[in-house]
């Protein structure tokens, strides 16, 4: 598995979240509200783009609505290399975590 950034990763997982819901709008949404942080619309396309490139997502377009001025919207959904790389991912961070040391201890005094 190739690693991701953490926008990469937190995005993936959000397109997951969202299903047959996530376009751009909707993610920047939920990034904003797990995280706390305003994303700017640069900050989704770019992690999109390059997990589209990964082929850990595929994305669509629409069709046409006049709710959009009869635009299209893009969609994006995982691939099953997209479904594998967060089960690693989760893996990962599972071992990682389960390894660490406790977060509410005193840290240990040169």
């Amino acid at each position: 598995m190739r690693l991701l950034s953490r926008s990469e990763e937190l995005v993936l997982l959000v397109v997951w979240n969202l299903q047959a819901e996530a376009s751009c709008l909707p993610i920047q949404r939920r990034l904003k509200e797990v995280t706390g942080k305003t994303w700017s619309l640069g900050s989704i396309f770019d992690p999109l783009d390059r997990l589209v490139r990964k082929r850990l997502l595929e994305s669509r377009l629409t069709e046409p609505t006049k709710e959009r001025g009869g635009r299209s919207k893009r969609v994006y959904k995982l691939t099953p290399f997209g479904k594998r790389a967060l089960q690693e991912l989760r893996t990962i961070q599972e071992v990682l975590w389960s390894e660490g040391l406790d977060l509410e201890a005193e840290p240990e005094k040169p």
